[in-house]
């Protein structure tokens, strides 16, 4: 089974009863829907943004094993190989050797810290949206280590090297996906 969005959100929902990581999952899966229409998988975007929402199913109950149980979990709920797969390569050197092969698996990894880092910067600013937030201003906060301390700046900066994007580029095209997003707004 790959569940729908729909479904993924309730089953994100099932399994984490804070509101971060459930507004975490829905987030990161609006953005991995705009990158697979972006980036030339529209037929795919349903995929995409359930795989983004289901990225942290297991992270609330169980952080020292993240990606570890969620495969567990998954397989229970008779998920595809391929969204548990998907899902668990985003930690990659973390806690999984699973490393990103295809495109969206690389946009989930290099994704995931920059969203944690731009919704803080976003908090930051007057209007406290990403709808006025730009790239220069990203970057300060990218390079002050103390600014939202953990989201990894090696991971960002690794999950732009594996898609063979300028941070730049990751950066703006993040930014546009989190304004495109409903649970940004």
């Amino acid at each position: 089974m790959i569940p729908t969005p729909e479904q993924a959100i309730a089953i994100l929902d099932e399994h984490n009863e804070g509101e971060f990581l459930r507004s975490h999952g829905r987030i990161v899966g609006d953005v991995m829907g705009w990158f697979a229409e972006t980036l030339g998988y529209g037929e795919e975007k349903d995929y995409w943004q359930a795989v983004g929402i289901l990225h942290d199913l297991d992270y609330e109950k169980f952080p020292e094993e993240h990606c570890l149980k969620s495969q567990e979990m998954m397989r229970e709920m008779g998920m595809d190989e391929r969204i548990i797969r998907s899902t668990a390569s985003h930690c990659y050197g973390i806690h999984v050797d699973i490393e990103p092969a295809h495109e969206m698996e690389k946009v989930l990894f290099a994704c995931d810290e920059l969203t944690g880092l731009i919704g803080a910067a976003a908090a930051m600013r007057p209007s406290k949206s990403v709808d006025d937030l730009e790239v220069k201003s990203l970057k300060k906060k990218f390079k002050d280590k103390r600014f939202a301390a953990g989201c990894s700046r090696e991971i960002i900066q690794q999950g732009a090297d594996m898609l063979g994007w300028e941070l730049d580029l990751l950066m703006e095209r993040t930014i546009q996906a989190m304004r495109a997003s409903k649970w940004c707004n």
